[in-house]
């Protein structure tokens, strides 16, 4: 475990994209704004603190936003401003310290244990970071400094908003003990009624609840991890060169039964995401896995690791495709499902493809064949042609004729694990 002072830090700008839109325009600063959606419809994927203050919560609906705040205004994302101040953030970041380990657009852990004796304690570090993001780029940012990453993230979550927390040694349980349990990272909603129902609603119950008696009620993964927290358990350390180990998109779904057309059309949409970004990278992997989730928060996973790594749209697709009818064809009837996730890992670099002769089988999803390459290279030309005109300039026809999209690409990308 880290040892010494509260010098892990954790940064985390304070609803970041509503606040980037009251930034780009003041008439919206002090208001109660929606980034996306709308009274009529679409979905909420922010919403300013005064909104907030009347129940509006991202994922919302637009039209039940608009019934809990009749006052709110609805304001389309600016994406790329979103990545260019979430970056100049980070860039500030650096200057006190070069273990900064970024884990999403908007948020960051420090170690500053090597640079207090130049910029002093680590409360006097987490204050000047607030002060320079504040004065220099525009936005608010809460700071929690501990010993540990876990405990720093809730003291961020607890400095919230526009806030800092401090943590010192020798008080975490006094500080940890009277907060909610979701409060931990990684606690949904779900757990927490679980924890709740047999009246566990505080860290500090948790923390003095078996770690038996959990694991039992959450399974032995998440119970053994989350007693672990609650007891500040935490020996990670900062970890600045990330290697991607795998790329992967998600969808959420309205309750529905699995039809074949609506299925593929998700998943050549989630396939387009991903390959889209490993070819960017020049990347290719080999393992494929799908994630089904069924009503109730039970899911099912299926993997298939090819010979050959692949980045081929449509050979991703094929791919997902039937695993994910591999999980739903044995799950019990009648069969609903209510998110879809696909990943690709045991990644390699793929700058050219070796050409197979010119031999039968040709199978397309081996991308030296004829018919593999021809799928990477109708690839490539619509790469060269969003690059030119914009991501939907073009695409493959499930994914343009799709009508679940709501939230826009932009925004999950941006929220998505960056290769």
């Amino acid at each position: 475990m880290p040892s010494g002072g509260a010098t892990i830090l954790h940064a985390d700008l304070d609803a970041f994209y509503a606040s980037v839109e009251q930034l780009l325009d003041p008439a919206l600063r002090g208001r109660p704004i929606a980034v996306g959606g709308g009274p009529r419809g679409g979905v909420v994927l922010a919403a300013s603190y005064e909104a907030k203050r009347f129940g509006v919560q991202g994922g919302m609906p637009g039209w039940r936003a608009a019934r809990l705040c009749p006052e709110l205004r609805f304001v389309r994302g600016h994406f790329s401003e979103y990545q260019r101040l979430g970056d100049a953030v980070m860039a500030v970041l650096a200057d006190f310290t070069p273990l900064v380990e970024r884990i999403s657009i908007d948020e960051a852990f420090l170690d500053v244990s090597g640079s207090t004796h130049l910029f002093g304690p680590p409360e006097a570090i987490g204050a000047t970071i607030r002060r320079r993001v504040r004065v220099d780029i525009g936005l608010p940012i809460s700071v929690g400094a501990a010993r540990t990453k876990h405990l720093a993230k809730i003291a961020s979550q607890v400095a919230k908003p526009d806030g800092l927390v401090v943590v010192r040694p020798g008080f975490e349980r006094e500080f940890l003990d009277p907060l909610p349990v979701g409060l931990i990272w990684g606690v949904g909603p779900v757990n927490q009624k679980r924890l709740a129902d047999q009246g566990i609603r505080t860290i500090g119950e948790l923390a003095q609840t078996p770690s038996s008696a959990v694991e039992r009620l959450l399974g032995y993964a998440v119970g053994r991890k989350l007693n672990a927290m609650a007891l500040d358990e935490d020996p990670r350390r900062i970890v600045t060169d990330h290697r991607a180990r795998s790329v992967g998109a998600q969808s959420a779904l309205p309750r529905r039964s699995p039809e074949p057309e609506d299925l593929r059309a998700v998943l050549a949409h989630l396939a387009d995401r991903i390959t889209r970004r490993m070819r960017a990278k020049d990347l290719a992997g080999r393992t494929v896995t799908v994630r089904v989730r069924f009503p109730g928060m039970h899911a099912v996973t299926r993997s298939h690791t090819l010979r050959e790594p692949v980045a081929a749209t449509l050979t991703l697709t094929e791919i997902a495709e039937r695993l994910v009818w591999s999980a739903i064809n044995d799950a019990p009837a009648p069969c609903e499902i209510t998110l879809l996730a696909v990943s690709v890992s045991n990644l390699t670099e793929q700058r050219t493809i070796q050409l197979e002769l010119d031999l039968p089988p040709q199978d397309p999803w081996r991308p030296g064949t004829d018919a593999g390459a021809a799928r990477r290279a109708v690839d490539g030309s619509m790469d060269r042609i969003r690059s030119r005109f914009g991501g939907d300039a073009v695409g493959y026809l499930p994914v343009v004729l799709r009508n679940g999209g709501v939230v826009p690409d932009e925004f999950r990308e941006l929220a998505e694990h960056e290769l």
